[in-house]
């Protein structure tokens, strides 16, 4: 499927004017337009949807946890119910319910929204190099390749630089590798993933894998690290293999496809809009700084979004996903993760050890209740996190 009118850019004129430009065609931007197409905020309005990929590759998973079937529900690959959680002394099977964790893959999610747009004859999607976004004179503005292209809001999912931190603001990257792996024969049980597996080494700081199996011999296998440096991509590869050789020894196995991505883990606070700009996914600091959870964070805004236009209520657009409790909660995590006050693999293993599992999903979604926040806190040493909690308030 082509990208529909891909050479329109060539005719854009320095005055071409939008009612609405989204910039970046990954998770964020284009759950914007399914959401605005959903609401039917999309209908009558001239939208302009711009990247430089064409979008056309298996380039990544997503993965995440609800209570009832979403937006994208048709175009969910694998759900799972049963999910196991591996510290290095300790394992448990997690029952998640009323929760299932689902897994869509890139393709199919782009693939999803071009025959979305494609139903939309006022929306464009184009491939182009955006080299910076603006307001100008009341209006919001994108520069690409010398041309000025104008719009009532411009949502921009581009990170165009690193954030510059202070002195309490922190930066971890999470990173990862993963590997669909064909196994000679069955060797996993299709209906249960494990969340995380940290019986790896740790070496590098805070680093699990996690298993999506796909089939009883087919599974998506990645090895993901909380750390301030990236690896080598030969470091990603050997783990994954150290860790099939582990734990499926002897059996042989083919690599059909890999995947690898970069998600920054920061405390830094994203401005979600400024005048007609308004920043979606982690340029609006909709990825949560303790996890690197994203997807359901993305939808959470899409949503709030959409109703904003809807109700012509726009100074919600300028309201990000992040509660402020929860915002101190990801920045004392994140600060045990950073300072190396508490291994990470000890942290989640008490998390799940010591709580309901629907209970720690609710925390990472940023749903709990106050009470189901105590019972969290609590069951944490007190010293590590005190002093983190410290540091970060004042």
């Amino acid at each position: 499927m082509h990208l529909k009118r891909i050479n329109s850019f060539l005719s854009l004129t320095l005055h071409s004017s939008y009612d609405y430009i989204i910039t970046g065609a990954g998770c964020a931007g284009l759950s914007l337009v399914a959401h605005l197409i959903h609401t039917g905020q999309a209908a009558g309005k001239k939208i302009l949807v711009i990247d430089e990929q064409d979008k056309n590759e298996q380039d990544r998973t997503w993965c995440f946890w609800e209570t009832e079937p979403g937006l994208f529900e048709d175009i969910v690959y694998r759900q799972w119910d049963e999910l196991w959680f591996h510290g290095q002394e300790y394992s448990r099977l997690l029952t998640i319910d009323p929760y299932r964790y689902k897994m869509i893959r890139g393709i199919d999610f782009y693939d999803y929204c071009r025959q979305l747009i494609l139903q939309c004859p006022d929306i464009e999607w184009i491939k182009a190099r955006v080299d910076r976004v603006q307001n100008a004179g009341g209006r919001a503005e994108v520069i690409l390749a010398a041309k000025k292209v104008q719009a009532d809001y411009v949502f921009n999912s581009i990170l165009f630089s690193k954030p510059e931190l202070n002195n309490r603001e922190l930066l971890l990257y999470q990173h990862f590798k993963g590997w669909t792996v064909k196994m000679d024969k069955p060797v996993f049980e299709a209906g249960q993933a494990t969340l995380m597996d940290f019986r790896t080494g740790q070496q590098h700081g805070t680093a699990f894998v996690y298993v999506m199996p796909l089939s009883a011999t087919e599974a998506l296998v990645e090895y993901t690290l909380f750390t301030p440096q990236l690896l080598q991509q030969e470091a990603y590869d050997q783990a994954i293999k150290e860790y099939l050789h582990t734990h499926y020894p002897g059996v042989p196995y083919q690599v059909g496809g890999s995947e690898y991505g970069i998600i920054p883990m920061t405390n830094y606070r994203f401005p979600p809009a400024d005048g007609r700009l308004v920043h979606i996914g982690t340029a609006g600091g909709d990825t949560k700084a303790s996890s690197g959870y994203t997807f359901q964070f993305i939808q959470k805004r899409c949503a709030a979004i959409a109703k904003a236009l809807k109700e012509n209520n726009y100074h919600l657009l300028e309201a990000g996903s992040q509660q402020r409790k929860f915002r101190f909660y990801d920045s004392v995590l994140l600060n045990v993760l950073y300072k190396k006050r508490m291994p990470g693999a000890t942290v989640f293993s008490r998390l799940f050890r010591k709580n309901d599992p629907a209970r720690i999903l609710r925390f990472l979604d940023n749903s709990s209740s106050l009470a189901d926040d105590i019972r969290v806190i609590r069951s944490l040493p007190a010293l590590p996190f005190l002093k983190a909690a410290v540091q970060q308030w004042r």
